[in-house]
């Protein structure tokens, strides 16, 4: 996951190719993706002194070590958006779809795309806990995103439409949000959003893209309430998007 922006779209979607790629990756694809990630590195050397770009062998997917960044409910009267680390200037973010809606989650914030394979459920958690995959000895969490979202309108019917196919990972989490498709990685401004008014209605909202009216992620407070085990409804909102 890098704290910086991709070059340019072409590297993008090498990168969300490359994670969507099993483990046996054709030699000749795998060193073009290697260049490219290092051209995103040498785009992104200005920051160097705040962020370091890792890259990991195994899956390809950008990591990153930079300089902690205030938290939601720190900084006393900070927006969403500088809680969110988006107070100024311009970031990527990837639109995926749920169910038909359109959600989106900024790259800076993404810990990586896995294809979706076979749950085992556990006893005692909440129904929109769809069960642990093992992805490389590691155990993810996946959170059925449709009845996670928008657990007024999920009934039976809405269940078996569902095509999940992907897992987006959220942040350094073990958390992974089960999404039907990968639309595309679009280049946002601070002004583009309609940001939340941070009142703690839904903290996992950081706002509305404008032009999509599309929810996006604010992934540390929704983290945080999937580890507490809270549904949508959990946090007062009382409603949907």
């Amino acid at each position: 996951m890098s704290s910086g922006h991709f070059a340019n779209e072409n590297i993008m979607q090498a990168y969300l190719s490359d994670l969507l790629t099993e483990p046996e990756v054709d030699p000749v694809q795998q060193q073009s993706v290697e260049r490219l990630l290092k051209s995103a590195e040498q785009h992104l050397k200005p920051a160097q002194s705040e962020t370091k770009v890792v890259t990991d062998a195994a899956d390809k997917e950008p990591q990153t070590q930079s300089k902690p960044q205030t938290q939601a409910g720190e900084g006393g009267g900070a927006s969403v958006a500088e809680r969110a680390g988006f107070e100024q200037g311009e970031f990527q973010a990837l639109y995926f779809t749920v169910a038909g809606l359109l959600l989106a989650v900024p790259l800076t914030e993404l810990g990586g795309i896995h294809q979706l394979e076979k749950t085992s459920p556990l006893f005692g958690k909440p129904d929109w806990f769809d069960g642990v995959m093992i992805h490389k000895q590691q155990k993810l969490n996946v959170v059925d995103t449709a009845r996670w979202v928008m657990p007024q309108k999920y009934d039976e019917t809405l269940a078996e439409s569902l095509n999940y196919q992907y897992l987006i990972m959220l942040g350094e989490s073990q958390w992974g949000l089960a999404c039907e498709s990968l639309v595309n990685n679009v280049t946002l401004q601070h002004e583009d959003i309609k940001w939340s008014d941070g009142q703690g209605k839904r903290p996992w909202l950081a706002g509305l893209v404008k032009e999509k009216m599309c929810a996006l992620i604010h992934v540390s407070e929704l983290i945080k309430m999937l580890d507490r085990g809270m549904g949508m409804n959990d946090d007062n909102s009382g409603a949907g998007l």
